[in-house]
């Protein structure tokens, strides 16, 4: 069985219970609630209607009224959510790489540009700034997009791409890396990182195995540079030197690369 580049691609609501005269509906606003309770200006006022021409119901309605005093309601304000905030970015980045775009092989341009769009948004409200000095991306992670074409082969025929799940896997203590394809191959890559910046590495594969048994030596040809632009508990977006976006998930934080 030949191995596939794959392993490799990877790096890089109002009370109206009380009527009001008809006078007074100008007045009303179904923004505003309506508490119980008599202004002090007004309790030195007689109420006197003038000749009588109201009924004594309509005294009492007046008086009651006037009783009352208004309050506005903050709360709506404080429950709509900031568009730009970071877990209806991320559930919003989910909703568009769902199933049917199968890992990104099965995007449209327009589909991109959308992942592309949301990841950029996420991208600036990263809050770990030094990404390879936290725990944070220690452990096993599933590729759930990619836009690499050589990681997807998608001039290959399905039956000959990796149709199972992909993994990759990071120790920061060692600063190793290790790339698993799961169906039909099994393939795997192990590599060593070489920090560039304080998010940028230069990845240098160093073994793989086919089918995860058949070791092979690499003879250097396996290089590539990766950059992590958003980090968080359990999402990761990485950019390849090639221009490559990459987003995975976290499965298992307390995976580890074998040394």
């Amino acid at each position: 069985m030949a191995l596939t580049p794959t392993t490799v691609a990877i790096t890089s609501g109002i009370d109206t219970h009380h009527l009001f005269p008809k006078i007074l509906s100008n007045f009303y606003s179904p923004s505003i609630s309506f508490l119980k309770s008599k202004p002090n200006f007004l309790s030195s006022i007689p109420l006197k209607l003038n000749n009588n021409k109201f009924s004594n119901n309509n005294e009492v309605l007046i008086a009651e009224s006037f009783k009352w005093r208004t309050q506005v309601s903050f709360f709506s304000g404080f429950l709509t959510k900031p568009k730009n905030d970071i877990q209806s970015l991320k559930q919003e980045l989910y909703d568009t790489i769902a199933p049917p775009l199968d890992r990104g092989a099965g995007a449209t341009p327009e589909d991109q540009d959308r992942v592309e769009q949301i990841a950029r948004k996420l991208e600036k409200l990263n809050k770990i700034k030094n990404p390879l000095k936290s725990n944070l991306l220690n452990g096993k992670w599933e590729l759930l997009y990619t836009t690499s074409k050589s990681l997807l082969q998608t001039q290959r025929p399905k039956f000959l791409r990796p149709n199972g799940k992909i993994y990759q896997a990071i120790n920061v203590d060692t600063l190793r890396a290790q790339n698993m394809e799961t169906w039909p191959f099994f393939n795997q890559a192990t590599a060593n990182l070489v920090p560039l910046n304080s998010r940028r590495v230069a990845v240098k594969f160093d073994s793989f195995k086919i089918a995860s048994l058949i070791p092979i030596k690499s003879r250097g040809s396996g290089r590539g540079q990766l950059e992590i632009t958003y980090l968080d508990e359990e999402l990761r977006i990485s950019r390849g030197d090639r221009g490559n976006l990459f987003i995975l998930k976290m499965v298992d934080s307390f995976y580890r690369v074998p040394l």
